[in-house]
């Protein structure tokens, strides 16, 4: 009688933590991030706990199946594991709970609150990792949208519904360019994912944005480096659902993810752990069908007439922003790019965007003949001086010679204004329009 009224109370505490058990198994390998367990029947994306030496347990999640063993990566709790822990698994991780409730909140890689206030109240859900989508239920961009940045509205013009990458190395002033982006555009929602950032800098990000108006709009998933692979890839994916959801009710979102290449170098981890073969630079094939899954889920709605537009950050390793697998392979995917360039920043031009090395391949849907022709003379005019700098410096060249490379040169103070922009300023898509005719006529 008093094992039975034992075996109740625990099944009753059980139910209590929300928890069912499912399966059991045993560690058998552990190397400080990946766990190697006794095969037992848990599917990929099964949350597990595992009992540690001391009495705690640690979180974990199922990421494949290796010869005889489960494989799980920690993604938190306590890491004193012994060999022969017990290994549970506790639920599914594929659903997210959603609602309008998320507005304004930051959360982590799990869902979790960061910022000190009580959780939300969230009643509806999604998938994780999305629904694939009919291509012919996408819409074709012709809307532009509004990012409050003078040179990306009158020269790089970004529809809705479009993917574009921002490509940089580091310290050029990526997220910079992001966070101005996510205080001034028009957009109804704007969802800003820092997966694989600094902490230091998730939090100047967190509270630069808290403290514009536009937070109210805005709801922030931050999974800083010293997090597990599994989070930073939940990250984006958590994010991207939140997108889909706010998408599904009729909304236009601006998505951005800071960096794409923070969620490469984890699935990377990943993916090098359940012996996938490195390829390019150590990237295995997971790498680029995790990129273009995650990549194909923003666009135009047509049924509910919402949009994902979204921005993803690229890091260009050693400045390389056309040999790096990771910028090669977005770059064939995304409707655009937008360079950023090392130079332009020494020089004290900010944002530090290289129009010659930048496109936007919605941009002739989005605007009038007339700004696409005056965009087309002053990239014309800019690279012209650029291509002549040092020709001019050195006394080669007399004025009168060339009338266009004249005016390139006489043009070059107003070109470089006009790219200019403090973080503080805001340029709307028709006063950039105006500014950019008053430049070149």
């Amino acid at each position: 009688m008093l094992d039975l009224s034992q075996t109740l109370d625990k099944e009753l505490s059980l139910l209590r933590a929300g928890r069912t058990v499912n399966a059991v198994g045993r560690v058998k390998r552990f190397d400080g991030q990946i766990v190697h367990a006794s095969a037992f029947p848990a599917a990929v994306g099964n949350e597990c706990r595992i009992t540690c030496g001391d009495g705690q347990w640690a979180e974990a999640e199922v990421i494949g199946f290796l010869d005889d063993y489960t494989v799980l990566v920690l993604t938190g709790g306590a890491s004193t594991l012994v060999a022969g822990a017990r290994v549970e698994t506790v639920r599914r991780v594929d659903v997210v709970d959603a609602g309008p409730a998320l507005l304004g909140r930051v959360f982590d890689g799990a869902g979790k609150t960061l910022d000190a206030l009580p959780p939300p109240v969230l009643r509806e859900k999604r998938s994780l990792k999305g629904e694939r989508v009919n291509p012919l239920r996408r819409r074709p961009v012709r809307e532009p949208i509004d990012t409050g940045v003078r040179a990306i509205n009158a020269l790089l013009t970004l529809g809705r519904g479009q993917r574009v990458g921002i490509i940089a190395g580091s310290g050029v002033g990526k997220s910079s360019l992001l966070s101005t982006i996510a205080r001034f555009t028009t957009a109804d929602v704007v969802i800003l994912g820092l997966i694989g950032e600094r902490g230091r800098e998730v939090a100047g990000i967190v509270e630069e944005l808290s403290a514009a108006p536009s937070f109210k709009h805005t709801i922030i998933v931050a999974v800083p480096a010293d997090q597990s692979p599994v989070l930073r890839i939940r990250g984006v994916h958590r994010a991207t659902a939140y997108a889909e959801y706010f998408r599904a009710q009729g909304k236009n979102v601006l998505l951005m993810i800071d960096s794409l290449t923070r969620v490469a170098h984890a699935q990377r981890e990943l993916g090098l752990a359940l012996g996938e073969q490195p390829t390019t630079k150590g990237y295995p094939p997971s790498v680029i069908s995790l990129i273009g899954g995650l990549l194909e889920r923003a666009g135009l709605d047509g049924d509910t007439g919402g949009s994902i537009t979204a921005i993803y950050t690229v890091l260009a390793d050693g400045d390389d922003t056309t040999n790096d697998p990771i910028v090669d392979t977005s770059r064939a995917i995304l409707d655009g790019h937008i360079v950023l360039s090392r130079k332009q920043a020494e020089q004290g031009i900010y944002p530090a965007i290289d129009l010659g090395a930048s496109i936007s391949r919605t941009m002739t849907d989005c605007v009038s003949p007339g700004q696409m022709t005056r965009m087309r003379k002053f990239r014309r005019y800019l690279s012209l001086w650029e291509q002549n700098r040092d020709l001019m410096l050195l006394g080669g060249y007399q004025a009168g010679q060339d009338p266009e490379l004249d005016m390139a040169f006489q043009l070059y103070p107003n070109l470089v204004n006009f790219i200019s922009q403090s973080t503080q300023e805001r340029s709307g898509l028709l006063e950039s329009e105006a500014r950019l005719q008053s430049v070149i006529g």
